[in-house]
């Protein structure tokens, strides 16, 4: 799968073989609380299977007030 993570600054990798969203982050060393994973707009959950042929995008979350 094509990964984008901006953390803040922006870097590209390729994983190879299914895995689920949280396998995802904790393999890149990226907390899962503090980042959320987006494939086709579509803000993704722990639990979901990606596949070798997705494109997704990590963005740090950022909270403030």
């Amino acid at each position: 799968m094509h990964v984008t993570i901006r953390n803040p600054v922006r870097r590209e990798v390729q994983i190879q073989g299914k895995r689920r969203v949280r396998e995802l982050l904790k393999e890149l060393d990226l907390n899962p609380e503090s980042h959320i994973v987006i494939r086709h707009r579509e803000l993704l959950t722990s639990d979901v299977i990606l596949l070798d042929e997705d494109r997704v995008e990590i963005v740090s979350a950022i909270s403030g007030g």
